[in-house]
């Protein structure tokens, strides 16, 4: 059974809320705060203003990034894409660095097994630390999260009613269901919420779109489905054009795939 999303049946959803991060935070306290959001066993998110930052992030990246996160940087053509990837991975590893109380250069990232084919092209992860994250950026806006387990994050655009449309056929069949039922003007809101739930939880299982994303159903409404059997799901409360979303892993649960 689809949710029509008409107007009168939209609730104002309870979001979560996410600290913004400024580059000359003192450690102590981020640490603090992070210890202190993951204490219940669920994310520490943080946004960050990828205009507000982009100068301090290009002075700190010849001393924080690693060479491969550099020369991804400096592959991008555009120069707001270039600054929001440097902005973006500059703070991830304050953060981490923060949180693990060393030195944001210090902090060393490798790839986790694929849970789909066991290529080491899976989630990200910081080197024998225990602590997971997630980084995803659109436009100007970054988010981050920090979990004592596998954690996933996204956050987009609104995108425009024609690619809402067309790519919402690619969502769960109940899910496209429910963006087709919605007014042309709150289509792309729609499709933009599924989209964010969908893909932070792919990114917590460490497949990303490698899983198809019709597996899944996590709903197109103001407020998301129940996450995923051993997972919690929720919106996160980003800037008017954005939307976003988290899932982490509820401790000791293993992930349960459906499959067709």
């Amino acid at each position: 059974m689809t949710t029509a999303l008409a107007p009168a049946m939209v609730m104002a959803p309870a979001m979560a809320k996410a600290s913004e991060f400024g580059f000359r935070e003192p450690p102590e306290a981020v640490r603090s705060r992070i210890a202190t959001d993951t204490r219940a066993g669920l994310p520490s998110l943080w946004t960050v203003d990828a205009v507000r930052h982009g100068t301090a992030a290009a002075r700190l990246a010849p001393g924080v990034l690693g060479e491969d996160e550099l020369g991804r940087a400096a592959r991008f053509a555009g120069s707001r894409t270039r600054r929001c990837f440097l902005v973006a991975h500059v703070a991830l590893r304050l953060l981490l660095g923060a949180r693990l109380g060393t030195g944001p250069g210090a902090v060393r990232l490798v790839r986790e097994p694929c849970p789909s084919c066991g290529g080491p092209h899976g989630r990200p992860a910081v080197d024998g630390a225990g602590t997971h994250f997630s980084l995803s950026h659109s436009g100007d806006l970054v988010l981050v999260g920090i979990a004592g387990t596998p954690v996933g994050v996204d956050v987009e655009e609104v995108p425009a009613l024609d690619l809402a449309v067309g790519t919402s056929t690619l969502l769960h069949p109940a899910e496209t269901a429910e963006v087709a039922a919605a007014p042309d003007h709150a289509k792309p809101a729609a499709f933009a919420r599924a989209w964010v739930r969908k893909e932070s939880y792919l990114k917590g299982l460490g497949t990303g779109l490698s899983r198809d994303p019709s597996l899944d159903y996590v709903g197109a409404g103001p407020l998301p489905a129940p996450g995923p059997p051993g997972w919690v799901l929720e919106d996160v409360l980003v800037p008017p054009g954005h939307v976003a979303a988290f899932a982490v892993r509820a401790p000791g649960q293993k992930p349960k795939l459906r499959s067709k």
